[in-house]
């Protein structure tokens, strides 16, 4: 899978270092024998409403971290690692709850006891919460519990279109980056119960799993929507992919509409009855992001002003590692990205967009399968060999980042993945699976050890006076400003919600 030399020859050293890149890290907070922790965010971490750094994903028991922008790898776990010091520090204040270290859940209450996240009273926080009713109610609050790594990036001088190649190529490639990271072959029986699952169990521990699968979350059993499964979201231009979007944010849809805006006692059950209530609710593997303005809609930020990064989102955290990823896994996504932008890019139409869905339910169910074959251009291919295709192609760009870093840092990312390919056994999904089977065949057991083993190593790093000051203040600030936001407010809720969720607010 050959560079494009114009491409690759663009790639100057200003544009390089100009690479952008951040994430954000989505946890369970849980107790030391493996169940949710049902305790309230604490006050101490700010606002989850307006706080930079820390809020809450799904659930009031889900912590969402968010790093800056940087321009290195090292940076951004740096940043992620002091974000993770300071939770830490405020959690042990409050007892022993810690940070769940896999993707898929810890043992789960009742679907209706998993408590959604609360963001006060304004009309803006209490819409983030009947959004998370509505998710609950259309695909059930379990699912809403898996947590991953969102992986924000982007170059300057990338027009729209060369964007959207780079999407459309990233989801051909993607199945590379399940079978590299997936770390999500097992759950907890409480994860499946009451639901059809096909999975194995393990022994007479509760664990459910797949032998040789790389990552559940990204199966059928996690983000998967039966009725997103009708949208053949375009990545051929802006305008395609926001029509697409257009539709299922403004479109009828029947099985939505039964369960209403409201229920009989006036409490809201969703903030609208299309198939997507906002653009967030869309399970893509990687989307087009425009930071947006106070109260803008993102399709309207989209087609204003166009893509500034895009967002990767099939990461899976990775429980070997004690913040859920690493320096040399951020280095093999800029690879991988700059790779997906460099090669040409045809455009995707229905049949192939079918076939990258039913190649990515093949690699999270059986991606560690020998001999597995995936569609590819209407062909059955080995995907072992179109993975070292990939990697084949990589050489080049691995060679030119290292030479204006003046080291060797993505050479060994790459080679790290060449060897891992060739290894299937040192792969993160088959080490969990293996881990588990030590642990007496329990996920629970296994991730609750890994928790606690994370918690007490990052706990024992050193700590910055300094920044432990400066999360104080951000948290005060945030404090204050969700109060503002409050205070502001003069429109009732009903009147906001429909205003919000209009359809002209989606177009420039």
């Amino acid at each position: 899978m050959k560079l494009n030399p114009q491409k690759l020859q663009a790639l100057t050293r200003e544009r390089l270092q100009g690479m952008l890149r951040g994430l954000e890290k989505e946890s369970l907070r849980s107790t030391p024998e493996g169940r949710l922790a049902l305790t309230p965010h604490a006050a101490e971490l700010g606002s989850p409403l307006t706080h930079p750094h820390i809020t809450t994903d799904f659930s009031e028991s889900q912590l969402e971290l968010v790093t800056g922008v940087h321009t290195t790898a090292q940076q951004v776990i740096d940043e992620l690692t002091e974000i993770h010091q300071e939770v830490y520090r405020v959690m042990g204040a409050h007892g022993d709850e810690m940070l769940w270290a896999a993707s898929m859940p810890c043992g789960l209450p009742t679907d209706e006891t998993i408590p959604l996240g609360r963001y006060g009273t304004s009309n803006i926080g209490r819409a983030k919460s009947v959004y998370r009713m509505g998710l609950g109610n259309r695909y059930g609050r379990r699912m809403q519990t898996i947590s991953g790594i969102h992986y924000n990036w982007s170059l300057p001088g990338v027009s729209n279109a060369e964007y959207f190649g780079l999407i459309r190529n990233f989801r051909r490639h993607a199945f590379l980056l399940l079978y590299l990271f997936g770390a999500s072959p097992a759950v907890c029986k409480t994860f499946v119960e009451g639901r059809v699952h096909g999975l194995q169990q393990l022994g007479d521990s509760g664990c459910m799993y797949l032998p040789y699968a790389t990552s559940l979350r990204m199966g059928r059993l996690g983000y998967q929507s039966d009725a997103q499964s009708s949208l053949n979201v375009s990545y051929n231009s802006l305008q395609g992919y926001a029509a697409s979007l257009h539709e299922a944010l403004t479109g009828h849809y029947p099985p939505y509409e039964a369960i209403g805006v409201r229920n009989l006692g006036g409490e809201y059950n969703q903030l609208t009855t299309s198939l997507l209530q906002i653009e967030n609710e869309f399970y893509g593997t990687i989307r087009p992001k425009r930071v947006i303005h106070q109260g803008e809609r993102p399709l309207h930020a989209l087609l204003e002003r166009g893509v500034q990064y895009v967002e990767v989102r099939l990461m899976d955290l990775n429980p070997f590692i004690d913040v859920g990823i690493d320096a040399q896994t951020v280095r093999f996504l800029d690879l991988f990205l700059l790779h997906a932008l460099c090669v040409d890019s045809p455009d995707d139409d229905p049949e192939e967009i079918d076939a990258l869905r039913q190649n990515q339910h093949l690699m999270a169910s059986r991606g560690r399968e020998p001999g597995l074959r995936l569609q590819r251009q209407g062909q059955s291919v080995s995907m072992l060999a179109w993975a070292q295709e990939i990697l084949d192609g990589m050489d080049a760009l691995a060679a030119t980042l290292d030479a204006w870093e003046g080291a060797d840092h993505y050479a060994q990312a790459l080679a790290a993945a060449r060897h891992a390919v060739a290894h299937p056994e040192t792969l993160p999904s088959a080490r969990v699976l293996e881990e588990v089977r030590a642990h007496q065949d329990s996920f629970v057991r296994f991730i609750a050890q890994r928790s606690e083993q994370a918690r007490a190593t990052i706990g024992a790093l050193p700590v910055s006076v300094e920044r432990q000051a400066e999360f104080a203040r951000m948290a005060e600030d945030s404090v204050q400003e969700q109060a503002r936001i409050e205070a502001a407010d003069t429109m009732p809720f009903e009147e906001f919600r429909q205003y919000y969720t209009s359809e002209e607010r989606l177009l420039p």
